[in-house]
């Protein structure tokens, strides 16, 4: 446990050693766990224990407003932001997609306005989410007075100094790195952190901008808070309570290394042990039986003949350059080129068309598409379809106008208020199909209109495919939504979708219970990049 709290020697030499209180969980079940009887702890000690503990039994009331539309869980975690404020802690709402993390902050943030505090809180979110957020509490809960900050530097500028009077502001990630200097001088209630995995790279502008904001208490919110590596957890954990996990090159040697490399339980077993009461994760499965269940299932496609011999050639040629590269320039300044090959390999699997002119050939996820909208459509069910590459998406939407299917488009060119008039069109009605980027429509969208997902070409990452299916299985979904992922056989695909299933598994490891290309790639071994090109 010495070790674990990183208590010096030096610091056992004196009469009394201050530990941060965020470990009083931590030391509690230590000393239950090994039965230290002769340790002694004092009323206000247990008292925090049960704070944290009991939070179910606590006497904490959401606002009436909102009695009836919350959920038990919702209350429950409504119940657990109040008892972490009031205890002093930070901690992370790791709610699977859909579940209502954005309800459970509003009543929590009414509930401390009518409670009569009058300090200003800050939400920073994703740019595609600040006006989301605004109507969220416009609709929930107006009594909140909500500032949003945009427009002009000057502009902003003139609204974080006439920020009194206000119980929230709501920026983005861009901006809060861009204003951070006006913010010096304030002092907020509460920083809250959307879709918080927007810090998982703790040297990158957007952690360091959020961790120069001072507040009393700091909270995250996020589907997904270990997406590639356990780094991730601790950057957003440096921000919700700095040093409760040490420093970063301290957990990297207790916990990242032993439990990623060497896959030692003990250290596994310490990490959650931490990050435990700190954490509250909850699953649809697990919190709303009427949520209609999930069918996820892989359907691999044969590529066409001509694409094949297409794949074949680049994928020998490919070889080749890489072992060239590698020769000349070694393995680590290869990884920008070995990453562009990566990717024409799979721009080959799903439509070869996209960059070799006069391609006459066909393409066999294209066929297989054809055959599921015609299955689809025909039996009334409506499809979401996503594609990282924006140029296959524009490819299908002409087949489709061939077909005479109606269809949507959403990709990084199409404008925020665009964006919301789509959803809605599609919700009522309007389309049999929407095909959307996956980087642009990962987040923040609500398509229950839909209830077949098709997830065209596969992604590094299982959690950024999670969170664009949840676009379809969410709150207010009324059937069961199919998830399909079209993979070329015999390709690099296969062998991506098998990189996924390990991820899977260390993510569901750490929560108890990975984001780019780039950073996925540059972690790889020269030995894992060569098995991917093998057949």
């Amino acid at each position: 446990m010495i070790d674990f709290l990183d208590i010096k020697d030096s610091q056992l030499q004196k009469d009394k050693i201050i530990i941060p209180k965020y470990n009083s969980m931590y030391i509690d079940e230590n000393i239950k766990l090994h039965n230290m009887d002769y340790i002694k702890r004092d009323n206000k000690f247990t008292q925090l224990i049960n704070s944290i503990k009991y939070v179910k039994d606590i006497d904490f009331f959401v606002p009436k407003e909102l009695e009836r539309i919350m959920r038990k869980y919702q209350k429950f975690g409504f119940k657990w932001l109040k008892s972490l404020a009031r205890c002093g802690f930070g901690g992370i709402l790791a709610d699977e997609m859909g579940l209502g993390k954005t309800l459970q902050v509003i009543s929590f943030l009414a509930s401390e306005k009518k409670s009569g505090n009058n300090i200003p809180s800050i939400v920073i979110c994703p740019t595609s989410l600040v006006y989301n957020w605004l109507s969220e509490i416009q609709r929930f809960y107006p009594d909140l007075k909500v500032l949003v900050i945009s427009g002009s530097r000057e502009e902003r500028k003139n609204s974080i100094e006439n920020y009194k009077g206000h119980d929230i502001l709501i920026t983005s990630y861009p901006l809060i790195r861009r204003d951070i200097e006006y913010y010096y001088s304030i002092d907020f209630k509460y920083c809250i952190l959307d879709e918080a995995q927007q810090i998982k790279n703790p040297n990158s502008i957007n952690a360091k901008s959020v961790k120069e904001i001072k507040a009393e208490n700091y909270f995250a919110l996020t589907g997904t808070p270990i997406e590639n590596s356990l780094t991730e957890l601790w950057s957003i954990f440096d921000f919700i309570m700095p040093g409760y996990l040490m420093s970063h090159t301290k957990f990297i040697k207790k916990y990242e290394a032993p439990i990623v490399k060497g896959n030692d339980k003990n250290s596994l077993g310490e990490l959650n042990k931490h990050i435990r009461p700190f954490i509250l994760r909850r699953l649809k499965s697990e919190v709303i039986k009427e949520l209609p269940p999930k069918i996820e299932h892989k359907i691999t496609v044969e590529m066409a003949e001509e694409q094949k011999k297409v794949y074949a050639a680049y994928l020998q040629n490919a070889k080749e350059q890489i072992d060239s590269n590698i020769k000349e320039k070694g393995f680590n300044k290869s990884k920008l080129m070995i990453l562009s090959i990566l990717t024409r390999l799979r721009q080959i699997c799903c439509d070869p068309s996209i960059f070799i002119e006069n391609y006459k050939g066909d393409s066999g996820k294209l066929a297989a598409l054809d055959n599921i909208i015609d299955n689809s459509i025909n039996s009334g069910h409506r499809i979401l379809l996503f594609s990282q590459f924006t140029s296959v998406l524009k490819n299908i939407g002409t087949f489709l106008s061939e077909k005479n299917v109606e269809y949507m488009y959403l990709d990084g060119q199409t404008k925020m208020e665009e964006r919301g008039h789509m959803v809605n069109e599609f919700n009522k009605g309007k389309g049999d199909i929407f095909l959307i980027s996956l980087k642009a429509g990962g987040t923040g969208l609500n398509l229950t209109g839909a209830d077949v997902v098709i997830h065209y070409d596969p992604w590094w990452n299982p959690a950024v495919e999670q969170q664009a299916s949840d676009r379809a299985h969410r709150i207010g979904q009324k059937k069961t939504v199919e998830i399909i992922k079209l993979i070329a056989m015999g390709t690099i695909e296969e062998k991506i979708y098998d990189l996924q299933e390990k991820k899977r598994d260390i993510i569901k490891s750490v929560m108890d219970s990975e984001n780019s290309e780039e950073t996925i790639i540059s972690k790889m071994s020269e030995e894992e990049i060569r098995e991917l090109l093998t057949s």
